[in-house]
């Protein structure tokens, strides 16, 4: 095992303070090496881990956790936050089954403040966290720690609600110039030209620090310059959102300069006003390959750390497959639009962007899932076909948009519903297993869910052209692992596969988890009449008939089990009066923790082993 002069005597953030400050750029270089080869053999996020190392350090050289409370927007930057907060022997279980979790968790450490995984949610959570110490009379600081990417939605609600009174509300902005993919808001061209005009907030703290210390009249004079600031700002620049909206403005601070960082932050920490620091960072910072594809190892599997080039994105995967068969119905119809939540290359979209940016036809409009369905809703009214790429736990944002503004009077938006199902190694905010009950819910809503890459492209020129709603194709992270049988009859919406011998029962199911429910029956040497599911939703009229004619019926799905197909199956066959054996096998418990897809597949009991003894 690699051995650290440094990290390896770190056990808290105590220890941070008693370094010497010359040892902390040695103690960040030994993080670099430390993330590189942990996340290199369990995967996980790695560019943005290495954009905030020396930020870290200096969060914990000048802030006392856990009295105060650092919260992370997302929570994929934590990493360093964990070396540092008692958690270092254990880092090489990161991401694994029972071991470190990718994310903050607090039943995990008391040093995580508070809950992540999805984006713009830091804000929110520190001022809350300020708010209550100060209700209990509690010292100490709340800070967000939040990405340039993530200053959308949700985030800007919460500055809307900063005031004078948060005095204990440190917001740190990690400007990156990233999402995940390339920024590309209007935001993030308000930070450039803050970036670019640093030389005003350098005069104005400058005059303040001086001005401040004369006695007597300083801090009248301070005061006093308040009068002419606008006219000043005007010449130099126009406006600083974050001074309009109650803050005081620290930065631009160069984000890999430690003494830097600590002296900005110990001038925060003794501020009485709420404070946003605007640290810029580089993603991907000391590991030339990142650096210069930071996209790319945003979240990565595992890869060999010598290699100059890294393909994390499999060419048979189903984003990869979704994106290529999009791009080429993009090519004979001119009506298709593609939208992503600052996901290009995660969704495969990748492939539609380069061929169709330049005629208007792809956006990235940030990590702002609700937008981009309303605007995607408004591109089907006015005569396009829009599809919308998205994560399964990120679409969950966007539940009220779905609901109002495309269902309600049935505008056509296609959703490509990404990582449906287990994702496996990001845990528990990030499995995919809500997306079924939510859009069944929801009126004239049309779900597939394809179990291979032909049924996917099918799926989606059918969601494409045949429906005229809201409807959303389904597919799992990563690769195709079902083949069908040779006897698999195409019945349109569904496949129906014969039982080998006379039949017992049976069957329904789709999605990935047939491969295993379809393993199954040979692990136990049962013969099921097969119902391979792509439309799910509405449930096919044939398959009801299917089913209110068995005696025994085997329901398998990859999903939370309230609400789910087959609690609505069976609440269609009790109306008929059918009274014969239901079996139902779904996830009873959706909150299942991190571990490779088969290992939560097994937990939730959805692999063949466990399945064959059901049937």
């Amino acid at each position: 095992m690699q051995q650290y002069a440094l990290l390896d005597k770190i056990n808290s953030p105590q220890d941070v303070k008693r370094l010497d400050a010359r040892q902390l750029p040695v103690l960040a270089g030994e993080i670099r090496h430390k993330l590189i080869t942990t996340v290199s053999r369990t995967g996980g996020h790695l560019a943005s881990n290495l954009g905030v190392v020396e930020l870290t350090i200096a969060l914990h050289r000048v802030f006392s956790c856990p009295k105060d409370r650092i919260v992370f927007d997302v929570g994929h930057q934590c990493y360093t936050h964990k070396l540092l907060t008692g958690r270092r022997e254990r880092f090489s279980t990161l991401r694994q089954s029972g071991g470190l979790s990718g994310f903050p968790k607090r039943g995990e450490s008391e040093y995580d403040a508070f809950i992540a995984g999805h984006s713009s949610t830091s804000i929110s959570a520190a001022i809350g966290l300020a708010r209550a110490k100060r209700l209990r009379g509690e010292e100490g600081k709340a800070i967000a720690v939040i990405g340039d990417g993530a200053f959308a939605g949700v985030a800007f609600e919460a500055l809307s609600n900063v005031d004078e009174t948060l005095s204990n509300l440190v917001v740190i902005l990690n400007d990156n110039e990233m999402s995940i993919s390339k920024n590309v808001s209007a935001f993030a061209h308000h930070l450039a030209k803050i970036r670019n005009t640093k030389g005003y907030f350098e005069l104005k703290s400058g005059v303040e620090r001086t001005l401040g210390a004369i006695p007597l009249v300083g801090r009248g004079m301070v005061g006093g310059l308040s009068a002419i600031k606008g006219a000043a700002k005007n010449m130099l620049y126009n406006s600083n959102l974050f001074e309009d909206m109650g803050f005081t403005y620290l930065g631009p601070v160069e984000g890999h300069n430690l003494p830097q960082l600590c002296a900005v932050f110990e001038r925060a920490r003794q501020m009485d006003e709420p404070v946003l620091i605007h640290v810029h960072t580089q993603k991907g910072k000391g590991y030339k390959q990142a650096e210069e594809n930071p996209g790319a190892f945003h979240g990565v599997s595992k890869f060999d750390p010598r290699k100059e080039q890294q393909n994390d994105m499999p060419a048979d995967s189903f984003s990869e497959q979704m994106g290529l068969h999009l791009t080429e119905l993009g090519e004979r119809d001119s009506r298709i639009v593609a939208i992503t939540a600052a996901m290009k290359y995660a969704t495969g979209l990748h492939h539609f962007s380069t061929r169709f940016r330049d005629e208007g036809r792809f956006y990235d409009v940030g990590i702002a899932e609700s937008h981009a369905v309303v605007f995607g809703a408004a591109l089907g009214v006015g005569g396009m076909l829009p599809f919308f790429a998205v994560y399964s736990s990120f679409l969950q944002r966007a539940y009220d948009q779905l609901l109002h503004d495309c269902c309600l009077e049935r505008v056509h938006l296609v959703l490509g519903v990404d990582r449906a199902g287990l994702v496996g190694e990001d845990g528990e905010t990030h499995q995919g297993l809500f997306d079924v009950p939510f859009l069944c819910s929801l009126p004239s809503c049309a779900i597939y869910s394809p179990a291979t890459y032909d049924g996917l492209r099918r799926c989606i020129s059918r969601a494409l052209y045949e429906e005229e709603g809201l409807c959303a194709v389904r597919y799992p992270r990563g690769r195709q692992t079902l083949v069908l049988p040779d006897n698999a009859k195409d019945c349109g919406d569904y496949y129906e596969i014969p039982p080998k011998g006379e039949e017992q029962g049976l069957l329904i199911t789709y999605g990935r988890v047939a491969a295993n429910a379809l393993g199954a029956l040979g692990i136990a040497g049962r013969a099921y009449r097969v119902l391979l599911l792509e439309k799910i939703w509405p449930l096919p009229r044939e398959v009801l008939d299917s089913a209110r004619a068995a005696g025994k019926i085997v329901m398998i799905e990859e999903s939370a089990a309230s609400g789910s197909l087959g609690e609505h199956l069976l609440a269609a066959l009790a109306k008929t009066g059918w009274k014969g054996d239901f079996c139902h096998r779904a996830i009873e418990n959706p909150v299942v923790a991190q571990g490779t897809v088969e290992q939560c597949m097994q937990a939730v009991g959805l692999d063949g082993e466990t399945l064959a003894k059901i049937l």
